[in-house]
């Protein structure tokens, strides 16, 4: 395979993408704009129309939902997903996928995703680039590993995805864990050929008719310019890769080395704003401590009755009942979030298999109207309360309430915890258009992460889980 090299950035689009949850498109999002590729995130399939409002964009997102779905549904779906970005004309065509590799055969499968997506683009190979040490996400010889406070676990062994409700991490390698998923040959660059040079010699070197996935380690800065240089220098007629964030981190850091991008990634600061809205359908023990603080600092906190949210004939109510304690709270002056659970231990959480069969539901049908009757809390608020600035906590419910909402496209304003940034919403509705929005993943932030939405600067140096 050639290896090709320039002397700057080429014109019009540089990477495309599909992100597989909207905290996730959001994290992305982030890492381009921080570096200075200026990115818009689409709700829906963008269109010539949506993006003549986006003149300078060189990164597209299109946010989705796969992560929490069948592969039936990724049939029917991702293939219009992916030849409307692919039409797009990017070089780089993403599939983008959980930092801590949410999926299984069942729900949220990866190798799926891949089947579908690789067959969109010319290239001989298929890069996945999933460690991101901004994150705290780190590959090491295949096996992926994550901090929490500070201490290092292997996945397999994290105290949150090894138990994970819907799709818990029984294996760190993620060869292993992927070959469940398709049967596509599946290969890994370690980190010692990768600090060797070797890298494009093994991209080289793997024949063959298929496409297959090439694994890339990430452990720390060189590494990932090492991965980022790998993959745009031998992205000939054209990549797709199912990556974390770590490819956009990776891509930056060697554009960077070259002069291409500005020396010093950045965000702008946002000002504070008087009182915030959030719903929470996380059970993340991360998500839980900062409803914790943020009790304790005189937001009001209320649950969302999962028993009545699930059950038709008493989900308006229970809707009314949310919307009414939060729309009071605001008026006051005063920060609200309505929430499901409070971290994996809530007997919400562990009662959720019990609360589901009694409403009729599967686990994941239930999930998804856990979901629904979330963003319609968040709807109804802000149609009798003028907020500026609302949270979304949870990878699933961050799309139902961004779809609710009316939202067609987000950008970045300014930065919160890495992977959380603050977002402008572009919308038809004058209501909403201009909504300053945080969609953030359960694992993400500091205690205090409501608190700095409000504030719209860190409170501390907040670091991921």
């Amino acid at each position: 395979m050639s290896r090709t090299t320039s002397t700057s950035l080429p014109e019009g689009l540089l990477l495309a993408y599909y992100g597989d949850d909207f905290t996730g498109s959001t994290d992305a999002m982030e890492a381009m704009t921080a570096a200075g590729v200026t990115t818009v995130l689409c709700l829906e399939p963008p269109t010539p129309a949506l993006l003549k409002r986006f003149p300078q964009v060189r990164c597209v997102g299109l946010a989705g939902s796969s992560r929490g779905r069948a592969p039936a549904w990724m049939d029917d779906e991702l293939p219009r997903a992916f030849a409307s970005l692919a039409a797009l004309g990017a070089p780089i065509l993403q599939y983008k996928v959980c930092s801590t590799f949410d999926s299984s055969p069942e729900v949220g499968s990866i190798g799926r995703a891949i089947d579908l997506g690789v067959p969109h683009m010319r290239g001989h190979w298929a890069p996945m680039v999933i460690g991101a040490p901004r994150l705290k996400r780190y590959q090491v010889f295949g096996n992926l590993f994550a901090a929490v406070d500070g201490v290092g676990h292997r996945l397999d062994r994290h105290p949150t995805m090894s138990c994970h409700p819907v799709t818990p991490m029984h294996e760190a390698d993620l060869r292993r864990h992927l070959r469940a998923q398709t049967a596509r040959r599946i290969e890994l660059i370690d980190m010692v050929q990768l600090r060797a040079g070797e890298g494009a010699t093994r991209v080289a070197g793997l024949g063959g008719q298929d496409v297959p996935v090439v694994l890339i380690d990430v452990l720390d800065d060189a590494t990932l310019l090492e991965a980022g240089r790998l993959v745009w220098e031998t992205r000939g007629d054209g990549l797709f890769s199912a990556s974390s964030s770590g490819l956009a981190y990776a891509l930056t850091a060697y554009w960077r080395s070259r002069g291409w991008l500005p020396q010093e990634p950045s965000l702008p600061v946002a000002d504070d704003v008087p009182a915030i809205a959030a719903v929470s359908g996380s059970c993340s023990p991360v998500t839980a401590a900062q409803i914790r603080w943020a009790r304790a600092q005189g937001f009001v906190t209320e649950r969302l009755n999962l028993s009545h949210a699930l059950d038709e004939r008493r989900a308006n109510d229970e809707i009314e009942r949310c919307v009414a304690v939060a729309a009071t709270a605001n008026r006051a002056g005063a920060s609200a979030i309505v929430y499901s659970a409070e971290g994996p231990d809530d007997q919400a959480v562990v009662a959720f298999d019990a609360i589901a069969a009694d409403a009729g539901l599967s686990r994941a049908d239930a999930s998804r109207r856990v979901g629904t009757a979330l963003a319609e809390v968040m709807r109804r608020l802000l149609d009798r309360v003028e907020m500026r600035r609302v949270v979304v906590a949870g990878g699933d419910s961050s799309g139902e309430v961004a779809s609710a909402l009316g939202i067609g496209a987000l950008s970045v304003v300014a930065g919160m915890a890495p992977g959380a940034p603050l977002c402008r919403a572009w919308s038809n509705s004058p209501r909403r258009d201009g909504l300053e929005i945080v969609l953030k993943g359960g694992q993400i932030g500091g205690a205090d992460f409501f608190g700095s939405v409000r504030a719209g600067r860190p409170l501390e140096q907040a670091v991921t889980a």
